[in-house]
């Protein structure tokens, strides 16, 4: 697996910067907030699809 290491950089360099922007102005909780809100609709499309394949090999 080859790493590129430029373009993982820029991504850490560009969150970094994000999360403290946020910080110092106040809205890093709201940054927080629909991280959760968006990892909880992944949750539940995935446990749907794994009730679903269930259903089907039953």
């Amino acid at each position: 697996m080859q790493v590129r290491w430029k373009k993982l950089f820029l991504k850490t360099s560009v969150w970094l910067t994000a999360e403290i922007i946020l910080t110092v102005v106040g809205l890093d909780n709201l940054a927080d907030y629909s991280e959760f809100v968006l990892q909880n609709q992944n949750i539940t499309q995935v446990t749907e699809a794994f009730s679903n394949l269930i259903t089907l090999i039953s």
